[in-house]
């Protein structure tokens, strides 16, 4: 088959690979672009541990002055991706949730109980979710990093928007809500959404999903639990 992968241009690359290995074609078609924040002020601690939600946010760091001195801290990721980009980045001791924000919570919770120290909540300018709201109401302190930004694409590629025309797509990969709504709209833009209503849109979650029911999607397939090899499972049906 031949899938279309939405993801920022390094994850899409790799995703693209690991679609090659399973026989299918891969076109990528990146709706965000990230943008490391080199400068970004993140404070002089202590904190108990470093939480991670993407791997985005290890790849930012490994520009940033801290990365060294942060890397003696426990990480705290929100599944397997984000664990392995956090131990790319220097971190010895990474402990994954291996499920998505309400799993990373109660990891947290249990793990960390009553230290007096904040935890470190690397992130990035837009996210899916309030996780220092939601430690605080367990008791525990949050400090955030902002550490990079995520460009929205205005348009799909010529050679994506060609192959959505002519049929030539068989499934699309959506990673989050953000990245879905924003293929919507670039489809809308591009005069395409007739043509991605009917396709297989494959979702890592049940947030995902919501932009493509938005648009009355005829099929739409979301993983079993929020992890990219369940994503690829999707391809088997």
């Amino acid at each position: 088959m031949r899938i279309l992968v939405t993801r920022p241009r390094d994850e899409a690359q790799r995703t693209a690979n690991r679609l090659r290995d399973l026989g299918h074609e891969a076109l990528i078609a990146p709706v965000l672009d990230i943008e490391a924040l080199s400068d970004a002020a993140i404070g002089s601690g202590p904190w108990a541990a470093v939480l991670m939600t993407s791997g985005n946010a290890a790849r930012a760091l490994m520009t940033h002055a801290s990365c060294r001195d942060l890397g003696k801290l426990p990480v705290f990721a929100v599944g397997g991706r984000t664990a392995e980009a956090a131990r790319l980045a220097g971190f010895s001791e990474v402990i994954s949730a291996d499920g998505d924000g309400d799993d990373l919570v109660r990891l947290v919770t249990a793990r960390i109980g009553a230290n007096p120290q904040p935890l470190l909540y690397l992130a990035g300018s837009d996210v899916a979710r309030d996780l220092a709201g939601d430690l605080a109401a367990r008791g525990l302190e949050v400090e955030t990093a902002v550490l990079y930004r995520a460009r929205a694409a205005a348009i799909l590629p010529q050679n994506v928007a060609a192959a959505l025309e002519t049929g030539a797509v068989d499934g699309v990969l959506h990673y989050s809500r953000r990245s879905a709504a924003i293929f919507v709209d670039c489809a809308k833009t591009g005069g395409l959404l007739r043509h991605i209503k009917a396709l297989p849109h494959l979702c890592l979650s049940d947030r995902a999903a919501g932009p493509l029911r938005d648009i009355d999607a005829t099929d739409i397939r979301v993983a079993r639990k929020p992890d990219e090899a369940a994503l690829l499972d999707l391809l088997l049906r």
